[in-house]
């Protein structure tokens, strides 16, 4: 199992809310076992940069690469990306 984690600035504090909505469309890509987006609790001072994070779990590299390949990916990514500033993304195999 492949763990898709990314986080994500808005560039405006008010832009925040349209980033996480945004990112929620990811979900309807039918490729991951389990797909959330929540805002970031800020509960560690020293990492308050983040504001959203989208996790995602993946069987295997193939179901990941269909995600990345599926046309609503590239549609949600071109509305996103102007509103954010810091994208982190990090793919671990689970353990």
């Amino acid at each position: 199992m492949i763990r898709h984690i990314v986080f994500f600035s808005a560039r405006r504090k008010e832009d925040v809310g349209a980033v996480r909505d945004g990112l929620m469309a990811l979900g309807k890509i039918p490729h991951s076992s389990l797909f959330e987006v929540t805002l970031n609790t800020k509960v560690d001072p020293l990492s308050d940069a983040i504001d959203v994070v989208v996790y995602a779990e993946f069987e295997d590299d193939a179901a990941l690469a269909a995600y990345k390949a599926h046309p609503l990916y590239a549609e949600t990514t071109s509305r996103v990306k102007p509103l954010r500033e810091l994208r982190y993304s990090a793919d671990v195999v689970a353990a």
